[in-house]
């Protein structure tokens, strides 16, 4: 799924509550994109939008990155249905405790099927359906996000390795597929809760996730 052109589209001062960062955008442009749902067409090109919040000299040694997929639910309203905002803000954590590291958040809401249809799978997994399951009862793969737009963000910072936090072996391998090294994966595993312990069973038996 190549890319045609990846462009920076902005590059802003960023003070948070974690620490001082620079907030760049970035937009990327998908040849051929592979579809999503069994029921609609794909379109030749796609869009994808992500941000990347870079602290500190990035280039020194290989810095902590996250990549880290949209979760309105989450990330926003602290949803105890999934460990999004969990996961976000421990990265955070890390990242201002090294006093240098990327957060990459990429527009990719529900594993990149997109909020409406995010939300028809929370009915059906009300119904008893878990994560995966919900998502192919609507037509679309269990996961549909990509890594590729993340890879040349790092790749256009000048990095050629890094410390990644995650579970997903699949963010390690579409890193090192474009030649950039995971030197060291960080565990995003995070404390499980009564409403969300399925959801996180079934994303380490049925998509391989890591629990350490």
């Amino acid at each position: 799924m190549p890319f045609l052109a990846v462009t920076k589209q902005a590059d802003a001062d960023f003070p948070t509550a974690w620490g001082h960062f620079r907030i760049l955008g970035y937009e990327g442009v998908v040849q051929n994109p592979l579809p999503c749902n069994d029921n609609l067409p794909a379109p030749a090109t796609r869009i994808e939008s992500a941000v990347a919040l870079v602290m500190g000299d990035i280039l020194a040694a290989p810095p902590i990155v996250r990549i880290h997929s949209q979760c309105l639910t989450g990330d926003v309203f602290h949803s105890l249905r999934c460990d999004c905002q969990q996961q976000l803000h421990l990265a955070l954590d890390l990242i201002a405790s090294e006093g240098t590291g990327i957060l990459l958040y990429e527009q990719q809401e529900g594993r990149g099927i997109g909020l409406m249809a995010k939300l028809r799978a929370y009915e059906l997994q009300d119904q008893g359906r878990d994560t995966i399951e919900a998502n192919l009862e609507l037509g679309y793969a269990a996961d549909c996000r990509h890594f590729e737009l993340p890879a040349e963000i790092l790749k256009s910072l000048g990095l050629s390795a890094v410390r990644l936090i995650t579970n997903n072996p699949e963010k390690v391998e579409a890193l090192e597929a474009v030649g950039i090294r995971v030197v060291e994966r960080i565990s995003a595993a995070v404390p499980s809760a009564p409403t969300n312990a399925h959801y996180l069973l079934t994303k380490q038996e049925k998509m391989g996730h890591l629990v350490r």
